[in-house]
């Protein structure tokens, strides 16, 4: 009877096929489950990633928008700030010729003076005085070429002012420019978009270029640009004012010596009264001064004391608060709110000081004009007795020699004890 041949090999046991199994099953599930954790991980990566990219997108376009806005509200500044200093540059080139053409009148005023003055050396014998006339001339010459003097300095300020004014413009169309192709280049990149044909991987995009500034510094150069052209705007304006003044004031000048030449003769007893009233006012508007000086002073150091009061606190504070222990010991705002104030009243008190020896100094100013004004008066009045004693002296040619009563040596006395008292004073 034949025999039936086994394949050679292990056989397993049926529990073993069943464990089997049931070990491809457990496998099959726990894969299945990882591959589901997976799937929804992955699905919840893609959702954040893409709310993540939108919402960053979005924050850089309103970004790119605000910058923009920001630029074009600095460029929109910096466009009025060019079309003043333009204004002010003509104004300013118009005043500086007026101030030539003022300057160039006053040659001929000059000519004309220094020809009547040729003119009288050719006077003989006794007629060759030095008199009011000619006093009045040799004057009025010392005041066209102190004219000339100032205008001419006025023409210079004004073209020093005009290339001040240049470089600002020159600064200020710079910015702007730099700013009109940061516009350009900001709404370029806010136009593009994935869907963009020039949108490239760049080599480290992420670099800092060199040169590159911070905000603030990039707002304080341009509020600078505008600040500087202000300020020379507003000195422009100023010598625009002070060289309108220049030409009016020695046209006025040039007027009144005029009229003082043609009309030489005056009378020297209303002009000493005229110079006396006015020095009484002078004394009594510098005694005023001095006194509202006196109080400004007192007030200074009021607000010196306090301010140093003030300080002591601020510096107790800061040295109190040095004693916070470990960690409480931070630079919290307090310490820079104390610190801004230490400072801040410092400066003040500097202003303080400074203000009060300037006041103090014309306060002395003050005083010593005020000596020089009563010394003047004094003067004054000395000089009017003496002159009314002259008029008085004058009526004996038209008083008859048999009325007039012989006085010679008593108004002798009394002018010597006069004079010896004015000597006095004025010593």
């Amino acid at each position: 009877m034949a025999t039936l041949s086994l394949k050679p090999g292990q056989r397993f046991s049926l529990p073993d096929w069943h464990t089997s199994s049931r070990l491809t099953s457990a496998d099959a599930e726990r894969q299945r489950s990882a591959s589901h954790r997976v799937r929804q991980e992955a699905r919840a990566l893609r959702n954040e990633t893409n709310n993540q990219t939108k919402w960053d997108e979005h924050d850089n376009q309103t970004r790119l928008a605000e910058r923009i806005s920001s630029v074009s509200r600095w460029k929109e500044t910096l466009d009025k700030c060019l079309a003043d200093i333009d204004v002010e540059i003509d104004v300013l080139a118009k005043v500086k010729e007026a101030a030539e053409r003022a300057l160039q009148a006053k040659n001929l005023a000059l000519g004309v003076s220094i020809e009547c003055l040729t003119l009288r050396e050719s006077r003989r014998a006794i007629d060759v005085v030095r008199d009011p006339v000619e006093e009045e001339l040799h004057r009025e010459v010392k005041v066209i070429d102190k004219a000339k003097r100032e205008l001419q300095q006025k023409v210079s300020e004004a073209f020093e002012q005009l290339c001040h004014l240049q470089e600002a413009r020159q600064q200020l169309s710079c910015d702007q420019r730099h700013k009109l192709e940061a516009l350009e280049i900001d709404r370029v990149c806010l136009s593009l978009s994935v869907s963009s044909p020039n949108i490239s991987l760049k080599v480290n995009p992420t670099r800092i270029p060199s040169g590159t500034t911070t905000v603030d510094e990039w707002e304080q150069n341009s509020q600078g640009n505008k600040e500087h052209a202000e300020a020379e705007m507003k000195a422009s304006a100023r010598l625009r004012e002070a060289a309108a003044l220049a030409i009016a004031q020695t046209n006025n000048e040039l007027e009144a010596q005029r009229v003082a030449t043609e009309f030489a003769l005056r009378k020297r007893i209303r002009d000493l009264e005229r110079a006396h009233d006015e020095l009484k006012w002078q004394e009594q508007n510098t005694l005023e001064e001095i006194a509202e000086m006196e109080e400004d002073i007192r007030r200074l150091e009021e607000d010196l004391r306090r301010k140093m009061q003030d300080l002591k606190v601020a510096h107790t504070r800061l040295e109190t608060r040095t004693c916070r222990p470990h960690k409480e010991l931070c630079r919290d705002q307090v310490q820079y709110g104390l610190t801004d104030e230490v400072h801040q009243l410092q400066g003040t008190i500097r202003a303080l000081r400074q203000k009060l020896v300037e006041s103090q100094d014309a306060l002395d100013a003050l005083h010593r004009q005020l000596h020089r004004i009563q010394t003047d008066l004094g003067y004054k009045a000395n000089s009017l007795v003496l002159d009314n004693k002259c008029m008085d002296s004058r009526r004996k040619l038209v008083v008859p020699a048999e009325k007039s009563v012989p006085e010679f040596d008593a108004f002798n006395r009394t002018t010597n004890r006069e004079l010896q008292k004015g000597q006095l004073e004025m010593s």
